[in-house]
Formats: structure tokens, sequence, C-alpha cells
């Protein structure tokens, strides 16, 4: 059944987040997540001067990535 409303198709940036969108997911600030973009572990594209990420891109980094800055656990010998 028509409505008469045309629709919009998909615009194929919605596969994609922005670095502020990306960082939030990731739980970590913008400026981290473009550190890391740099280093070459998160695959990122430029475009119009924004950086955008893949959204499965991003999820299959999140799945192995742990956010919290550490060192290793220290041994105590007794």
């Amino acid at each position: 059944m028509a409505t008469g409303i045309p629709t919009v198709p998909d615009s194929p940036f919605d596969e994609y987040l922005d670095l502020v969108e990306a960082a939030r997911e990731l739980g970590i600030h913008p400026q981290s997540l473009r550190r890391l973009i740099k280093q070459g572990r998160v695959p990122a594209t430029l475009f119009a001067g924004k950086y955008l990420i893949e959204r499965d891109k991003l999820d299959i980094f999140k799945s192995s990535y742990d956010p919290r800055p550490g060192r290793k656990p220290i041994r105590r010998l007794l």
C-alpha cells in the first residue's frame, strides 16, 4: 500500500561512525581513538577531514580491546 511519501534510500554512511561516536562506543576519549587510528590499530577512513570507522570493524576491535591503561600486575614474593 503506497502512502505517497517518498522513502529515503539508506545512506552508505549508515554503516560508519565518526570519531566521537566510535570513541563513545569504546568508552575512551576521542583523542585516544585518534592515536589508535594513527598507530594502525583501528582501521578508519579519512573523509572530508573526518575519520569514519566501519561499525563491523569497530565491533571486531572492541571485542579484544581493554580501554584501561595499566601496568602488568606485580607479583610479590613473601
